[in-house]
């Protein structure tokens, strides 16, 4: 099987993915206890203002008409109007993409750079006190709630040790870099963990194959032994984890977005989620679900590129 011929059939099978988290989040927005239009005009408006406004905004029509009018408003490519900004929820969510995609992305980047050389280092010396340290710094990061250890981060680094930025997003490449860098360490000491024990598995286990044994036979130094045919060989389920894990990123940025105060989809849901806005809600939980259906399949193409043995099949 071609490629193109692959992606038509994913394609093909994202679709009723796409239709139950369409139908879950649209009914699960719903059962969020509160009135939207009592919380837009505050307590002691009148009655007859409120069904006005529930009038207004198609909330006095039967659910299904309501999930009607979602449904046909994503099938011509838009989200609806925010309930809380009265503005198109697509051009409020592209405002606040880049802040979240940029955090997730250089979150990921710092995972794997911090990754690679502590898993290489703790398979080639498996049960040396090196190895031994990195798996003990990785269970301990792991263990740390994310939204603890970005306060404790945030108190250190930024109150006590005014070092680094203590919210915002910043304006040009190096000073957005500067903002981020505290919520991305943050994220990558709860993602690192992970990917080392899973890459530093692997690499053990491909140390002990007959071809690496082969090629040590043959004078073959260490450090080319791993570049050559340990390190390619080893990145294979440590993609597949990486994978799913970035998916995890995309929602798990809500509590390191809110906790650092970045403009992104993670604070946006929140605020929104607040105020029973419940197209901005619906719309950013599609996005969320779209990035992960991509970031999938972005993976399976790659996990191909990297072993020639995988096929489309």
């Amino acid at each position: 099987m071609n490629t193109p011929t692959f992606l038509r059939r994913r394609l093909l099978q994202v679709l009723p993915v796409l239709a139950g988290i369409l139908l879950v989040v649209f009914l699960v927005v719903r059962l969020i206890p509160g009135d939207p239009a009592r919380i837009m005009l505050g307590i002691h408006a009148s009655e007859e203002r409120l069904a006005n406004l529930r009038t207004e905004l198609g909330l006095d029509l039967p659910i299904w008409q309501q999930f009607g009018v979602f449904v046909g408003n994503i099938f011509q490519g838009e989200l609806g109007t925010s309930l809380f900004y009265r503005r198109d929820v697509t051009d409020v969510i592209l405002e606040r993409l880049p802040v979240t995609v940029t955090l997730v992305g250089f979150s990921v980047l710092l995972s794997v750079l911090v990754c690679v050389p502590l898993a290489v280092a703790a398979a080639m010396r498996q049960g040396s006190w090196v190895d031994q340290a990195v798996r003990a710094i990785s269970t301990l990061t792991l263990s740390m709630p994310g939204f603890w250890l970005g306060l404790n981060l945030l108190i250190l680094f930024a109150v006590v040790y005014p070092f680094f930025p203590i919210s915002g997003f910043g304006r040009g490449f190096w000073d957005i870099l500067w903002h981020l860098t505290l919520p991305a360490i943050t994220i990558t000491l709860s993602l690192a963990p992970i990917l080392i024990r899973t890459l530093r598995a692997s690499l053990i286990e491909i140390l002990q194959a007959p071809h690496v044994e082969f090629a040590r036979t043959k004078g073959l130094s260490e450090r080319h032994l791993i570049q050559r045919h340990v390190l390619r060989n080893g990145l294979m389920a440590t993609l597949t984890i990486l994978g799913v894990n970035i998916g995890w990123l995309m929602g798990g940025s809500v509590v390191i977005e809110t906790v650092f105060s970045l403009p992104g989809l993670g604070a946006l849901i929140v605020s929104s989620i607040a105020a029973r806005d419940y197209p901005m809600i619906q719309g950013i939980a599609l996005i969320f679900g779209l990035l992960v259906i991509t970031i999938n399949l972005v993976t399976d193409l790659l996990y191909a590129a990297l072993d020639p043995r995988v096929t489309y099949e």
